[in-house]
């Protein structure tokens, strides 16, 4: 009796096995849809950082700039070195965002970007949620954070610099190391520099 067999054999009513056939299933595996998609969810997150870092340093598309992203900082507690922060918040949005768009250290970069978004969620907690409610809430950025997240475990995809990679091939090792230097990041930005 060959494996085929085997596996599809039943015990009928009486106690005796029956032969009965299923059907082959098709192996679930990447496919192109697949592919497409992480690139949308890439050119979203990714492409809406480069946004917010280029308003925060270049102060584009109704941004703050440098100096009232700063002032912005000092009022969620970051006293002390509020501009030091808006340049590494915006440079980091800046550069992240653009790995990201693009799928290079993809892992890495949304950790970054994932650790700006739980310092983000951390400092306005208690604000209404929903955007619809008021102007500052948490949607936006729980939204940024958990597809940046999304991001760190699912990597690139094959439409990415990041094709053949090792952290594309093994992706769970990285992704959790990534999260422990994102999570640790947001951390120490907020034991540190926050009042």
């Amino acid at each position: 009796m060959s494996a085929d067999q085997t596996r599809s054999l039943d015990f009928g009513t009486l106690g005796g096995p029956e032969q009965t056939t299923r059907p082959e299933r098709r192996p679930v595996s990447w496919n192109g849809g697949a592919d497409i998609g992480v690139l949308l969810l890439r050119l979203a997150v990714g492409g809406l950082f480069f946004a917010h870092g280029a308003q925060k340093v270049f102060g584009v598309w109704g941004g703050f700039g440098i100096n009232r992203t700063a002032e912005a900082l000092q009022g969620y507690g970051f006293v002390a070195q509020a501009s030091t922060l808006a340049w590494v918040t915006g440079v980091v949005e800046l550069m992240a965002g653009a790995l990201v768009v693009v799928g290079l250290f993809t892992p890495l970069a949304a950790a970054a970007l994932l650790a700006i978004k739980i310092v983000a969620v951390v400092v306005k907690w208690g604000v209404p949620f929903f955007a619809a409610a008021a102007p500052d809430t948490l949607e936006l950025d729980v939204l940024l954070g958990l597809g940046a997240a999304a991001l760190v475990f699912t990597g690139a995809g094959r439409l990415s610099l990041d094709k053949g990679r090792t952290w594309q091939r093994r992706p769970l090792p990285y992704a959790w190391l990534c999260v422990i230097l994102g999570v640790g990041a947001a951390l120490l930005v907020l034991f540190t520099l926050r009042r």
